[in-house]
Parts: C-alpha cells; sequence; structure tokens
C-alpha cells in the first residue's frame, strides 16, 4: 500500500450532477432515507460505478489496486469500492450504512477483487519456507489453511468510538481501524519483511518495534499476505536480488579491470572501452530497478523498501 495525493486527480462531475428533477444522487439517496415506508427497499447508488469515476480512480492509482497494488486492468475488472460502506456496516448490524458517501470522491478507491470481496483465502505466515509457498501452488502434503478475508461491508473502529449514524454526527468519535491510502501514510502502520538471503513478499504490520493495531487490521480484511498476492510479491523480490547481484558483480569486474597491468593492457586493445560499457550496463540495471519502485509500478512500496536495505548493505 502506498500514499496518494487524491488531489492530483479533479473529482468527476458526474458524482453532483443532477437529473431532470434537479437532485443529484444524494438528494435522492436523502429522499430514500426519509421515506418511512416499510416497503420501500433499497436504494440503488448507480453514479459511483460511472466510466468517468474509473477512469479517473485508474489515473490517480496508476491502474492498481488501492490495497495491494497490484495491475487489475490485466486480470479482471476493477471493483469501485467505498472505504466506508454505504449501504451495511458488518460490525454494526444496525447500522444503515454511510448512504450520504456512497457518490463521495473522497471515499470511493479501486479495488481488486481479492481485497474488496469477502471469501476464503489461504494466508500465508513468517514461518512459510520458499518450497511452500510455490509447492503445488501452497497445496502442498500440507497446505495453508483457508482464511476468510475481503473488506466487502467491514469497517471496524477502534475500541471507544462508534459509527457515526449519520451525516449530521459524521465523523463523531470514529476512529477507523482500516488503512486509506488517500488519508493515511502507511508507512506509518506497514512493512515489508525484507530477507535478501531469503525473499519472501510479505506485509507485516507497524514498523520494526513499533507496533500498529491499524496495520495488523488492515492486513487480516484486506488479505494483504494471502497466497497468490505473496507469490507474485516474492517473484519480484527474487527479481530483484538478481538484478543486485549482477550489478555488484558488474563493479567488481569494472573495479578489476581499473588496476594494472589490467588497465594497461585494454588501452592496447581494439576496444579499451570495456569498464565504460560495462558501466554502461550496470547503470541500465540501477536505473530499472528505480523505475520498479516509481508509483506507476505495482507493488512499488515493496520495492523500495527493498531498495533503501540493498543500499544501506552496499
Amino acid at each position: 500500500m502506498r500514499k496518494v495525493d487524491r488531489g492530483t486527480v479533479s473529482a468527476p462531475a458526474c458524482l453532483t450532477a443532477k437529473d431532470k428533477q434537479g437532485k443529484t444522487e444524494k438528494d435522492r439517496a436523502q429522499d430514500h432515507q426519509n421515506n418511512a415506508s416499510p416497503d420501500k427497499g433499497t436504494f440503488k447508488f448507480a453514479v459511483y460505478r460511472h466510466e468517468e469515476v474509473k477512469k479517473q480512480l485508474a489515473l490517480l492509482f496508476h491502474g492498481k489496486c488501492a490495497y495491494c497494488e497490484t495491475f487489475y486492468p490485466a486480470s479482471s475488472p476493477v471493483d469501485i469500492e467505498h472505504y466506508r460502506p454505504k449501504g451495511a456496516v458488518s460490525e454494526d448490524p444496525k447500522h444503515p450504512g454511510y448512504w450520504w458517501l456512497g457518490m463521495s470522491w473522497e471515499n470511493l478507491l479501486p479495488s481488486c477483487i481479492d481485497c474488496n470481496r469477502r471469501r476464503k483465502q489461504r494466508i500465508v505466515s513468517g514461518s512459510t519456507s520458499l518450497a511452500q509457498l510455490y509447492a503445488n501452488g501452497g497445496l502442498g502434503s500440507t497446505p495453508m489453511a483457508l482464511t476468510q478475508s475481503g473488506k466487502k461491508d467491514s469497517f471496524p473502529l477502534a475500541t471507544g468510538s462508534k459509527h457515526a449514524q449519520s451525516e449530521k454526527d459524521f465523523p463523531g468519535t470514529e476512529k477507523p481501524l482500516l488503512l486509506d491510502p488517500t488519508q493515511d501514510d502507511p508507512r506509518d502502520h506497514l512493512h515489508f519483511h525484507i530477507d535478501r538471503k531469503s525473499p519472501l513478499g510479505l506485509v507485516l504490520a507497524g514498523r520494526p518495534g513499533h507496533p500498529s493495531e491499524r496495520g495488523a487490521t488492515s492486513i487480516q480484511i484486506y488479505g494483504l499476505n494471502r497466497l497468490g498476492l505473496v507469490q507474485d510479491r516474492t517473484r519480484v523480490l527474487r527479481q530483484l536480488e538478481f538484478m543486485g547481484s549482477l550489478a555488484i558483480e558488474l563493479g567488481n569486474i569494472i573495479e578489476e579491470l581499473k588496476t594494472e597491468p589490467v588497465a594497461a593492457a585494454l588501452m592496447a586493445l581494439p576496444t579499451p572501452d570495456i569498464p565504460q560499457r560495462l558501466q554502461l550496463l550496470q547503470d541500465r540495471i540501477f536505473g530499472e530497478m528505480r523505475q520498479m519502485a516509481h508509483p506507476t509500478a505495482p507493488y512499488s512500496e515493496m520495492v523500495r523498501s527493498w531498495i533503501d536495505e540493498f543500499v544501506a548493505d552496499l
């Protein structure tokens, strides 16, 4: 999960557009709430699904899930997710849902299906080995247990705070336990397991020595350590390890070529610029690693953490 500045992309005009009666969707939702009829049915929120909303969210998050940083366009349709659920709150069965935020730009996030939809997933732990991670897709002789994850209508709060029941008392005492990357800095609550000898793409709660309930809750509910996701992140880490080792080895060769009498021998060759060419190759590798940490790349926050560790080791 990576911090995102929502102000860099304008809110879609369709969210506040008026119908022929001069009412916005929020106005119509308010009318529905005021209707005391017991058989009034469920209000149908629609504008958040508009193509303009999808386009602006894709632009804001570079086509990635707001929670796990996976590219969604190539594999599955995006879910337009309500950070505060619009129609119900699973932790508070009597809650009507944050209906007044059903069309609010500040409440909308793009999510992959696995982060948003509630279903059983195989969750990877810190004790999982690389062999277990890839053995028959995690379904080896001792398969990982299935655990429910996915946000759906979940919106847990810290102990002592209560869900706002209406727009009038919103946000009240609410202290959300789920992270919103447009409001929170995930680095304060999450960090990645970086072990350069045994890469494993796990996300961990808090920072070293500083636990975080919000981080732990977000990992569990969004399913940020589900099997397929950890496998994908681990592949990226292994790619980084290969590139890093290659860059270091190139650096060692370049230094050796600069020593006497090797340098003198090179000068006598038709192509004495071999060290410079190797230096360009090393620079290209470092440039590719930096690109993998760019906000437009998948798992960029994890890659940034790996590069920090790599630079510290150097």
